[in-house]
């Protein structure tokens, strides 16, 4: 029996196309191949220099756009693309973004910026290059402001394990006694480690809250030889604290007003989006309804995949881009899954703390879900399907404005299950092991 042809159509960024351009990024200067038709009928290729400077770079847009060049490949070379991104889109021009790794590995070819032009521009003029995903500029600008919160809340925590570390080489054992160096007790006692008082019953006293019960333990933790070089550096660290914390809470503020800002203006306040608009306020707000995903990580998913969810066709093409699920290796009859890559650090970073968060969210259907997968998969790997599982139900309510968060519950898997097989399996296994099964309903 003969299988049926499967019809795979081209995707848009595999059209033959006549006029193209590619560009070997560097540092200091880019090297640009254009393929243009010419009267007589055979092409070439056209390869020069340019200073990766704007000035530069706006003149090439020009001469691009005079040239009515169709598409410009450019190479991501660490983050040198972005000036030639940003100035060829500014001016109007189709540009995609590739991945180096993903057209440089061609064996029998010589290694040089001028030769690897040409092979971009042929590949480009041949739709088979498989373009990065780079969002419109309003999301770019909520990005830089999420990625920057993100690395001050890692100095922030990384300070934070200095003073711990410094607190231990003075013998001070509080973080046995208190949860955290963030709590407020915590913070006047090192406060006063520094002002020079060293007595563990005077320094227990300045415990509030639940923290009075452990006094004894506390005179205990803060016996020890805190010095003069400790109050010091201490301070130094606080400050740092002090002063990251400043800046992390400006830059919520400022992310607050730039998702405001992103939504398009309304005839009246009142106005309902269309079917075919998605507003960030509305979105994140719905988001935020996900068990596990808090206001900051809302705004993290938004800033790093966009809002048009037409760049990723279905919630697996998204799934593949985040890198949350493995590679398919099929040859012949022989089909494995292969690593799955890093993807985005940002996002599957957001994801993760998520998806621990909704872990342990009680009864819901993601908790459920983890309590099922982590039996037989691990813990890692059961957390990876419970990211997978959020961002599926974020490309649903991004696709569609009119799309909300509904909770399946925690009994989803048993009510989906057929009693009469369960029931007869369950009479197989006990006759088995040569029991009689009388079966009775309950009461």
């Amino acid at each position: 029996m003969r299988d049926v042809p499967e019809e795979i159509p081209d995707a848009d960024s595999e059209q033959v196309l006549a006029r193209v351009c590619a560009i070997d990024v560097a540092k200091e200067f880019g090297t640009v191949c254009t393929r243009l038709p010419s009267p007589a009928g055979r092409r070439s290729s056209r390869v020069w220099q340019v200073a990766a400077t704007t000035n530069a770079v706006t003149d090439l847009a020009a001469q691009l756009v005079a040239a009515e060049v169709q598409k410009v490949t450019v190479e991501s070379t660490s983050d040198y693309w972005r000036i030639w991104f940003y100035l060829l889109e500014a001016a109007g021009l189709d540009v995609q973004l590739v991945n180096a790794r993903d057209v440089k590995n061609v064996p029998g070819r010589p290694k040089t910026d001028k030769l690897d032009a040409v092979w971009l521009a042929k590949l480009t003029e041949k739709g088979l290059l498989r373009p990065s995903f780079v969002p419109p500029a309003s999301i770019r600008a909520l990005r830089d402001y999420t990625r920057m919160r993100v690395d001050l809340i890692r100095d922030r925590t990384r300070n934070l394990q200095r003073m711990e570390k410094l607190l231990e080489d003075a013998l001070i054992k509080v973080t046995t006694v208190a949860s955290s160096l963030r709590t407020l007790s915590t913070r006047d006692m090192i406060e006063a480690l520094i002002r020079g008082e060293h007595d563990p019953n005077t320094l227990a006293e300045l415990a509030r809250g639940r923290m009075r019960g452990k006094r004894t333990a506390l005179i205990e933790a803060l016996t020890g030889r805190f010095k003069e070089h400790h109050g010091e550096l201490a301070r130094i660290l606080l400050d740092q604290i002090d002063r990251l914390d400043t800046q992390i809470a400006h830059l919520s503020d400022r992310i607050a007003a730039v998702l405001a800002e992103i939504d398009p203006p309304r005839p009246s306040g009142d106005a309902i989006p269309t079917q075919d608009e998605i507003t960030v306020s509305t979105a994140w707000q719905r988001l935020c309804e996900i068990p596990g995903i808090s206001t900051e990580s809302a705004q993290m998913i938004i800033a790093e995949i966009g809002l048009d969810m037409s760049r990723f066709a279905t919630p697996a093409h998204l799934v593949s881009w985040a890198r949350l699920c493995p590679r398919t290796i099929q040859s012949g009859t022989s089909l494995s899954a292969g690593k799955a890559g890093k993807g985005n650090p940002y996002l599957k970073g957001t994801l993760g703390m998520a998806a621990a968060a909704a872990a342990r969210g009680g009864d819901t259907f993601l908790a459920q879900r983890y309590r099922r997968l982590v039996k037989r998969r691990g813990k890692s790997k059961a957390l990876v399907a419970i990211a997978r599982s959020m961002l599926v139900i974020v490309w649903h309510l991004l696709a569609s404005p009119d799309a909300r968060f509904h909770d399946l519950g925690a009994d989803f898997h048993e009510r989906r299950v057929d009693t009469t097989r369960k029931t007869a399996s369950l009479v197989r296994q006990l006759e088995a092991l040569g029991l009689t099964v009388t079966l009775q309903p309950t009461a």
